[in-house]
């Protein structure tokens, strides 16, 4: 009896799933024959004309508009550090002091030849002015008086290392006490009221790419707008691309040299092209395609595209303004299917 029951219960479980299992079949059988039927649901959009920026982004390193390093005219250690980064130097200003007896400097030899030379200079000016020696003779302590001047002020400078500009210290690369050689980079200075970035344009782009379109540069968030200063009119043959120049305005330093950014860059602008959203085009292959209404049917157009910008592509040719443009549903579709209107 036991056995009965046991057999009548699994033949009534698997008749269930056999029931489920069909009419799973059924409900997805109405969808496809309901889709044939009425046509896939689909919304459409009549194409116009448009206002279109033919904008394209770059991807760079900022700099200072002007940039100099201050480096080591002698060897030896570094006795004092003065500025720190971030400091505001102004040219000339010492930035760095060696020892005066750095035997590399010969300061005092400097120092006692022009103090000598300018006692002499300073008293054969007062005979010359009453005739009391030839006008050779003074001239020939004059000379020798401001070569004497002109190798002190060199050797000062080797001894207290001056900035060759105005502008922030971004860069320090010594310590005090540290022992450098003749010619070591020791700081940078740059202006940061202006930063510059150079871009490599390709053929395809550079005929619309001029010396004042505007770009903005983008980093963490942060933008900054600046225009284009120079375009180069030959192609560089190891980057076959054209260089181009830029120049940002960054008078509150918000943004540091050194930093990589996204540039975007405003090409030509137009008020008299046919624009589509990205999502709208089909890739097959290496073309692209859009699906437009004919009568009742999707029809999977072939379209030429011009500029991108964000999340727009110019059609170039394909579509035709007044045509509908199919925008959503185009995952059910193929080249012929019937569609129906939902918007």
């Amino acid at each position: 009896m036991k056995k009965a029951i046991i057999g009548a219960s699994f033949l009534l479980f698997v008749s269930l799933i056999f029931i489920s299992c069909s009419d799973e079949k059924v409900e997805s059988k109405n969808i496809e024959q309901i889709y044939k039927e009425e046509g896939v649901p689909v919304k459409v959009e009549k194409v116009e004309r448009k206002g279109f920026s033919k904008s394209t982004t770059y991807n760079t390193t900022l700099s200072g508009i002007k940039e100099s390093n201050a480096s080591a005219m002698i060897g030896g250690r570094i006795e004092k550090v003065l500025v720190k980064v971030g400091d505001y130097v102004k040219k000339d200003q010492v930035l760095f002091k060696f020892p005066a007896d750095a035997p590399s400097a010969q300061y005092y030899q400097a120092k006692v030849a022009f103090e000598n030379s300018q006692m002499m200079f300073d008293r054969y000016k007062k005979l010359f002015e009453v005739g009391g020696v030839s006008a050779q003779d003074f001239d020939n302590v004059k000379t020798q008086y401001e070569v004497n001047k002109a190798n002190f002020e060199t050797v000062s400078q080797m001894i207290d290392v001056i900035s060759p500009i105005s502008g922030f210290v971004t860069k320090i690369s010594v310590r005090e006490s540290d022992d450098v050689k003749k010619e070591t980079l020791l700081a940078t200075i740059a202006d940061l009221s202006k930063l510059k970035a150079s871009i490599q344009i390709s053929e395809d782009e550079i005929s619309d790419v001029k010396v004042g379109d505007k770009a903005v540069a983008e980093w963490q968030g942060m933008k900054i707008e600046g225009k284009v200063t120079q375009v180069d009119m030959a192609m560089n043959p190891m980057t076959q691309a054209f260089n181009a120049d830029i120049t940002f305005e960054n008078r509150d330093g918000k943004i540091k040299p050194g930093v990589t950014v996204d540039i975007m860059l405003a090409g030509a602008e137009s008020n008299n092209s046919i624009v589509v959203e990205r999502k709208n085009l089909v890739k097959r292959g290496d073309d692209y395609f859009v699906y437009v209404l004919n009568d009742s049917s999707a029809q999977l157009r072939k379209v030429t595209l011009g500029k991108n910008s964000g999340l727009l592509s110019e059609i170039n040719s394909g579509l035709n303004v007044g045509d509908l443009l199919i925008t959503e549903g185009q995952i059910n579709l193929e080249d012929n299917v019937k569609v129906k209107i939902i918007n």
